[in-house]
Formats: structure tokens, C-alpha cells, sequence
């Protein structure tokens, strides 16, 4: 008798253990499947265990895309740049978006950092050293790079769905901006003003800003120039543009600043006093802004197609 409930106990052991290794087992596959894997713009294949619940933004664009996405609430860390939406504002600051707080951002312990470019390359190794992932999105020069900016950071954070629904309203937009001004015959010729003098910054083809107004339907006057132009007054008289436009914002009053300045009066558009201040997070930052930027910049041009 005795013999018996010994082996009885026995045998209920190893059934106990061996429903435990199974369990253990299922528990372990199920979680390799939840797992996934996303590539970013250094052509790294990130896994995720899970969705990742501490976000790091190293760029103001990365940051509103995520607000966008609904986790903004994810967001832990952020650069001193990060102004919108208004909650945005209010995320400790880990970067002044060219040098990084390695340190801090270690301390916070995020699950995943969105970085914006290859070429922080020596200031992310801290992180990754200490097993910190590291997604990088690298800044957009076109459209198509934000709507796969978009899709990459909406894959990371399970957010696939409302991803395409961004990225479907921005084209929506973009769309009623195309009928509005589709009765236009002659492109207006602008100057879009990024830095004044004595530095004088203007920008050319292959960058964001440059398809914003190709997509507002304005001739760039310096788009046969390429990327970040600094510029002399007088090649900006010579070009003779319809319509100014400026994004700077740090100085006391920049339009008429600029309606101010000598020699300028034989402008057409300083003659006619086209000279208009744009909102420059809008019109710089390649997020999910960008087809409000392109209706801002159209409408300025264009203002009785919007009326």
C-alpha cells in the first residue's frame, strides 16, 4: 500500500512537470510570436519584443508623428525643439536636437529611441552599448519620405492602421490643394527665406522645403540651385521674385524687415507688398503637417483661390 502512494506521487510529479514545461513552452512561443521586427533607415532590422511603452524623440517631425499616432503619451524624452502639440511641450528635454543627453536618456531607460539621422552615429553608441534600441529615421528630403517615415515609426509602435489613416488625410489635402489652384496658368515666382542678413539662407532643389512649393504650385526662383543656398542681396534683386516669403521668426518683425531694406524696392513683390511671414515649424518639419504647409504656402501665393 505504502509502495503505491509512493509511486502515485511520484508519477503526479512528473505529470506536473511535465505540464509545467509544456505551459513554459507555450508561454515562450506565444511571446515569439508576438514579437516583430521593423527596419530602419540605417538598413538595421529592429525586433521589438512588444510594443514599446517608453518612447525617446531626438527630432521635433519624429514627435509629432507619434503624437499623431495616439502614443504620444509613450513619449519620456524629447529635444528642446519638441513645441507641438501643446502636450509635447511639457516632455523632459533630452537634446537641443544636435547633442544628446547619452546620460539622461540612459537614466529614463526607454524601450525604444527614435533618432533622425546616421549622422549621430558616434553619439548613439553610448546607448546602444548599453543595450538601449535604437531606430533611426533619417530626415526626409521628399514627400514619399515622410509617408515612410510615418509607416516605420507606426509599425514600431503597433499603429499600422491609424498610420495609413495619416497618411491618407495628408493626400486628401494634398488633393484640394491641387484642384484649388489647377486654374493656375502662370507659376508665381517666390523667394522663400530661411535666414536674413547679413547671412542670407535661402533653400534649392532636392530638399523638403523645395517640394512643398512645387506641391503649392509656386516656382521656387532659386530651384536650379541645390540644397541650403547662401545667398547676396543682389542676386535676389536680380531674380526678381512676385512673392516673399519668410519663416524667421526671431526677429522683430521680419516683414517689414524686409520691406525695409535698401535696394529692395525694385522687387516686384516689395513694390507690391508681398511680403508674408509663414509659421516655420509647419514648413520646416517633415511630419504629419505637411499638407497643412503646402496649403499655407499655396494660399499665400494663390489667396482668391482659397477664398
Amino acid at each position: 500500500m505504502k509502495w503505491t502512494k509512493w509511486f502515485s506521487a511520484v508519477m503526479l510529479f512528473f505529470i506536473l512537470t511535465a505540464c509545467q514545461a509544456n505551459e513554459t513552452k507555450e508561454v515562450a512561443e506565444q511571446q515569439e510570436d508576438l514579437a516583430y521586427s521593423v527596419v530602419d533607415d540605417a538598413g538595421n532590422e529592429v525586433t521589438f519584443e512588444k510594443v514599446p511603452e517608453k518612447v525617446i524623440s531626438l527630432q521635433p517631425s519624429n514627435t509629432e508623428i507619434l503624437f499623431s499616432l495616439g502614443s504620444g503619451d509613450k513619449v519620456i524624452g524629447a529635444t528642446e525643439y519638441d513645441n507641438y502639440p501643446e502636450e509635447a511641450q511639457s516632455i523632459e528635454r533630452v537634446s537641443d536636437s544636435v547633442n544628446i543627453n547619452a546620460e539622461q536618456i540612459i537614466d529614463l531607460k526607454p524601450d525604444v529611441v527614435f533618432a533622425y539621422t546616421i549622422g549621430q552615429k558616434e553619439q548613439l553608441k553610448p546607448l546602444e552599448d548599453s543595450g538601449i534600441t535604437v531606430f533611426v529615421i533619417e530626415s526626409a528630403l521628399s514627400f514619399d519620405d515622410v509617408y515612410g517615415d510615418i509607416e516605420q515609426i507606426a509599425a514600431v509602435m503597433g499603429e499600422e492602421e491609424k498610420g495609413d489613416e495619416i497618411i491618407d488625410g495628408i493626400q486628401k489635402q494634398l488633393k484640394e490643394v491641387e484642384e484649388k489652384i489647377a486654374s493656375v496658368d502662370e507659376k508665381k515666382k517666390v523667394y522663400f527665406e530661411i535666414s536674413p542678413a547679413p547671412d542670407i539662407y535661402t533653400t534649392g532643389k532636392n530638399t523638403f522645403q523645395q517640394e512643398v512649393m512645387n506641391k503649392a504650385g509656386v516656382e521656387n526662383i532659386f530651384a536650379d540651385m541645390e540644397g541650403w543656398i547662401k545667398l547676396s542681396e543682389e542676386e535676389i534683386i536680380d531674380r526678381n521674385p512676385e512673392l516673399i516669403t519668410t519663416t524667421v521668426g526671431y526677429v522683430e518683425n521680419p516683414v517689414e524687415e524686409i520691406l525695409s531694406r535698401k535696394g529692395w524696392n525694385q522687387i516686384s513683390a516689395v513694390e507690391a507688398e508681398e511680403v508674408k511671414l509663414l509659421d516655420s515649424d509647419i514648413m520646416s518639419r517633415p511630419g504629419p503637417r505637411i499638407g497643412e504647409a503646402v496649403e499655407i504656402l499655396a494660399e499665400a501665393a494663390y489667396p482668391e483661390l482659397f477664398n
